[in-house]
């Protein structure tokens, strides 16, 4: 017992900080869903669960936020899987070097500046007024579910290339020679090495995307125009303009809950590919 006193002591500082920083705010919000508005707004102690029967009040959010979450993941990997392969597996460093400081270089700038920019490309004087010099007119892209997609590719982005550039970068390229010189197509190299290999980076690239993903009020509230709610503008309305903390502890509770039945499916969906894939490169 004495040898491990050492490690508890370490370990203390980021377990104080965990307690307080994370379980702390979650038990104050758990403890508020259960409670009603106040005559002036806030919060005043009871305990119903008349806040959670109301959630079907929120649907659309809720709808919005579990549809487009998932799919801007999904278009991000996408996306980022083919720039960070290049970046990993075929370009030389000199031109590695330019391509990463340019993924990098958004993030000087705030969102919400970035943001404001795709308003002007995605609005009437930006890409529909080309597309109309085209001849496709009537095209409208601002305060649409598209813009709101296409601002979450934006910004998300780099999360999403970064892990797979990581895992990519550690591959080993001996392989992908040894696969090419066995017959191997580079499509069914591509499928039976380089993917398999990356999936580390892919599975912490979603996570990081999705879970960011599903609180995210900035990116709906500009590119949708209050026409595409997330779950996060719903609870920027409930706690900072209706002041219904309750309700909004209710709504925020629910989307915690959802979060940890989703990332649960998806790690073991995860973990069970892994372990396949270990056992048939075993046979």
């Amino acid at each position: 017992m004495r040898s491990k006193w050492p490690e508890r002591l370490l370990l203390l500082p980021a377990t104080v900080w965990l307690l307080v920083m994370l379980v702390l705010p979650l038990a104050v919000v758990l403890v508020f869903s259960f409670g009603e508005r106040g005559p002036a707004g806030g919060y005043v102690p009871a305990f119903t669960l008349a806040q959670y029967a109301n959630l079907p009040a929120r649907f659309t959010a809720f709808k919005n936020t579990l549809t487009l979450a998932p799919l801007g993941t999904f278009a991000a990997l996408i996306v980022a899987y083919p720039l960070a392969y290049f970046l990993a597996v075929k370009a030389n460093p000199r031109v590695k070097t330019i391509l990463l400081v340019m993924i990098i270089v958004p993030f000087w700038t705030s969102i919400l500046i970035r943001t404001y920019a795709w308003i002007f490309i995605l609005g009437g004087q930006g890409i529909p007024k080309l597309l109309a010099m085209g001849g496709l007119e009537g095209i409208r892209l601002i305060n649409t579910p598209t813009a709101v997609l296409i601002g979450i590719i934006y910004g998300y982005l780099p999360l999403m290339v970064f892990p797979i550039y990581v895992s990519l970068e550690k591959l080993d390229k001996r392989l992908l020679e040894a696969s090419e010189d066995l017959g191997s197509s580079p499509l069914r190299t591509f499928r039976n090495v380089t993917l398999p290999l990356s999936m580390p980076g892919i599975a912490t690239g979603c996570m990081l995307v999705f879970i960011l993903l599903m609180g995210e009020f900035l990116v709906p509230a500009l590119l949708g125009g209050g026409k595409v709610f997330f779950i996060g503008n719903a609870l920027v309305d409930l706690f900072l303009q209706s002041r219904n903390w309750a309700y909004g502890s209710a709504v925020a509770a629910t989307l915690v809950i959802v979060m940890l039945v989703v990332v649960s499916i998806y790690m073991k969906l995860v973990m069970r590919g892994t372990n396949q894939r270990k056992d048939m490169s075993l046979l």
